[in-house]
C-alpha cells in the first residue's frame, strides 16, 4: 500500500489510489440499514458499521437493485453487480491535504428506478483536475427507495415514503462531515444532478432537513416534483396485489424476495396507467416532504439563500420521441391529441385548446426560422411542458429570495441516430464530466476539438460556480443572473453566447394558465407531469416504449 493515499473517516481507515494527479476513493460506505429487521428494507439510513484495519477503496460498490440490464441505460460496461445494501459513495480529489477546495456532489438520474453513481459517464477524475473534489453516490431506487403507503410509517421513519431521498440526505451529511478529510471545503458544497437527479436537487432545495448540507445547487433538466400520497399508495397496493399479499404491511413487504419485488415493479412500471409517468418517485407524505417541493421552494422553507444554476437542453423531448413507434407518421392533428393528454393530466383550472397550443408553437417557431414539422412541434412542446417551463418557474421563485440564480440552455447536438436526437435529454452530461474523451460516450455526445473545447467551457462554468457562486470565468466572462425582467440565459454549444429570454413567446403564453408558482397548485387528484402519455398498453406505456426509466 506504499504510495497509495490513505484517509480516516467515521468508520475507519481507507486506502485509495492515485492516477494522473487525482486521488480516488471508491465504494466508501456512507450509510447502512438499521439492525432492526423491520426497518432494514423500508427504514432510515444509519451510520455504517466500523471496520478494523484499512479498508480497500479502489473499486466501486454494488449498485442499487434495478431491472434494466445496464444501470442508467447509458454506457455498456458500467458496473452491474447489485445489492440492497448499496449506499456507497466515490470521491475524486486533487489531494487529501489541508486544502479547502470546492466540493461537487452529483445525484444521478434514471427516473428513480435505474442508474448508479459509478457509471462511466459520471467518472469524476477529469472534473477534479480543475481543482475541485467530486463525489458521486448510489441511493435506493424503485420500490426499495420510493414505495409509499401509510402502512410503511414507523416512529423511526420520517413519513412513509422517500427512503431514497433519505439516503441522499445521508450522503450529503457524510460529505459535509468529511469534506476536509478529502481536501474539500465543507462550507462550499454544491449538490448537482440531472433528470431524476435534477428533480432530487430541486426537492432538496425546498426541504428544511437539507438546510446547511450544501451552499449551492445545480439543476440539470430537473424540476420540483413529487406526487400525492394517495396516488403513490394506489400504486403500492397494485404492487402488493401482484405479489399476492392480502394487505400492505412492513412485515409482509420485508419478507418478499428481492427478485420477486423487482419483477412486480418491472411489470407494473412497464404497463403504468396513462399519465402516471414515474409511479416510483418522491412523494408528499408529511415526512421529508411536508408539502409539494414547489411550494417549499417558493416559501423559502429549505435553502432560500443557496446559489442556484439551472437549465435544460434545447431538445429534451427528442430522446423520447425519436424511438417511439408513434412518432412515425405524425401529423398536427395527432400532435394536438397528444398535447391534449398532457393538458388533461395537469389538472389545470383552465386549460388552452390543444389545437391552439400547436398553432402557437408553429407560429412562434416560424418567426424564428425553426422547423415546424409535426415531430418538431411535439418535441418543442414536450421539452417546454416537462422540463423548461417548470424549471424556469423554479428559478424565478428562488431568485425572489435574493439568492444568486443563473440559467443556461444546452444546444450541442448529438450525432447519434443520424442526428435525429438534436440537443436531447442528457447530452450535457459528458461535457460536464469531461467524459466526451471516452470513445463509447463520444458516439452519443460527439468528439473532436469542438466537443473538447465546449467541455472545457462547461467544466469551467460548473467549477467556478462551485467555488464562488457564479459561473463566470475566463471561458464565459459575461453571464448575468436570471431575473424575471431580462431572463438572461447562457446558450452552451458550438457557438456559446448569451440570450435574453429565449422561447419567450411560448413561456408567456402558458403563464396565464399555470398560476403562481408554488401557490396555485394542480387540481385535487391531478396527475403530475410525466413522459407517459404516448400510450396505455404494456408495449408502449411510455414515450420511449422501452425499459423503465430508460434515458431519464
Amino acid at each position: 500500500m506504499r504510495g497509495q493515499p490513505q484517509v480516516s473517516v467515521r468508520g475507519g481507515k481507507l486506502v485509495g489510489q492515485e492516477a494522473d494527479g487525482v486521488c480516488s476513493f471508491l465504494g466508501v460506505p456512507y450509510a447502512s440499514a438499521p439492525e432492526n429487521s423491520l426497518l432494514a428494507r423500508f427504514g432510515p439510513p444509519v451510520p455504517p458499521p466500523s471496520w478494523r484495519g484499512v479498508r480497500d477503496a479502489t473499486s466501486f460498490g454494488p449498485v442499487a437493485p434495478q431491472t434494466s440490464g445496464v444501470p442508467g441505460g447509458y454506457v455498456p460496461g458500467d458496473p452491474t453487480a447489485q445489492a440492497e445494501e448499496c449506499r456507497t459513495l466515490n470521491v475524486w480529489t486533487p489531494a487529501c491535504d489541508s486544502g479547502r477546495r470546492p466540493v461537487l456532489v452529483f445525484v444521478h438520474g434514471g427516473a428513480f428506478v435505474t442508474g448508479s453513481g459509478s457509471s462511466l459517464l459520471y467518472r469524476g477524475d477529469r472534473l477534479a483536475r480543475a481543482g475541485v473534489v467530486v463525489v458521486t453516490f448510489n441511493y435506493r431506487l424503485g420500490a426499495l427507495g420510493f414505495l409509499a403507503h401509510p402502512a410503511l410509517a414507523h416512529e423511526a421513519v420520517a413519513g412513509c415514503a422517500n427512503f431514497g431521498l433519505a439516503d441522499q440526505l445521508a450522503a450529503l451529511a457524510f460529505v459535509k462531515d468529511h469534506a476536509s478529510v478529502f481536501g474539500g471545503d465543507p462550507e462550499r458544497v454544491t449538490v448537482f444532478g440531472e433528470s431524476a437527479g435534477g428533480i432530487s436537487v430541486c426537492d432538496l432545495l425546498g426541504m428544511p432537513t437539507a438546510r446547511g448540507l450544501f451552499a449551492r445547487a445545480i439543476v440539470q433538466s430537473g424540476m420540483a416534483h413529487a406526487q400525492p400520497l394517495g396516488l403513490a399508495s394506489s400504486f403500492a397496493e397494485r404492487i402488493s396485489s401482484r405479489l399476492g399479499l392480502r394487505e400492505i404491511t412492513r412485515e409482509g413487504l420485508s419478507a418478499v424476495p428481492l427478485v420477486e419485488l423487482l419483477e412486480a415493479q418491472r411489470e407494473l412500471t412497464r404497463g403504468v396507467d396513462e399519465g402516471l409517468g414515474m409511479p416510483l418517485c418522491p412523494v408528499v407524505d408529511g415526512g421529508l416532504l411536508q408539502r409539494h417541493p414547489a411550494d417549499l421552494v417558493a416559501s423559502g422553507a429549505g435553502s432560500p439563500h443557496a446559489a442556484v444554476l439551472g437549465g435544460t437542453t434545447r431538445d429534451e423531448f427528442a430522446l423520447f420521441s425519436a424511438f417511439s413507434p408513434r412518432s412515425a407518421g405524425l401529423d398536427e392533428e395527432a400532435v394536438a391529441e397528444l398535447v391534449g393528454r398532457y393538458l388533461d393530466n395537469a389538472g389545470l383550472p383552465k386549460a388552452p385548446e390543444p389545437a391552439e397550443v400547436v398553432a402557437r408553437y408553429r407560429d412562434a417557431r416560424q418567426r424564428r426560422g425553426e422547423s415546424v414539422g409535426p415531430r418538431a412541434l411535439l418535441d418543442a412542446f414536450g421539452t417546454d411542458w416537462v422540463f423548461r417551463l417548470p424549471l424556469l418557474r423554479l428559478l424565478e421563485a428562488h431568485a425572489c429570495h435574493g439568492a444568486a440564480t443563473f440559467a443556461y440552455r444546452f444546444d450541442w447536438e448529438s450525432p447519434f441516430a443520424n442526428g435525429s436526437l438534436g440537443a436531447c435529454h442528457g447530452i450535457e452530461l459528458p461535457f460536464v464530466f469531461g467524459t466526451v474523451e471516452e470513445p463509447v460516450v463520444g458516439l452519443f455526445a460527439g468528439a473532436g476539438p469542438e466537443a473538447m473545447a465546449l467541455s472545457v467551457k462547461v467544466r469551467d462554468a460548473w467549477t467556478n460556480f462551485a467555488a464562488d457562486g457564479a459561473p463566470v470565468g475566463a471561458e464565459l466572462s459575461e453571464w448575468p443572473p436570471y431575473r424575471s425582467g431580462e431572463r438572461a440565459t447562457m446558450v452552451l454549444g458550438a457557438e456559446s453566447h448569451l440570450e435574453r429570454a429565449p422561447g419567450e413567446d411560448e413561456r408567456t403564453y402558458f403563464e396565464s394558465y399555470l398560476g403562481r408558482y408554488g401557490v396555485d397548485g394542480p387540481a385535487e387528484g391531478a396527475r403530475p407531469q410525466s413522459l407517459a402519455f404516448m400510450g396505455t398498453d404494456e408495449e408502449d406505456s411510455a414515450l420511449g416504449g422501452g425499459e423503465e426509466g430508460e434515458g431519464t
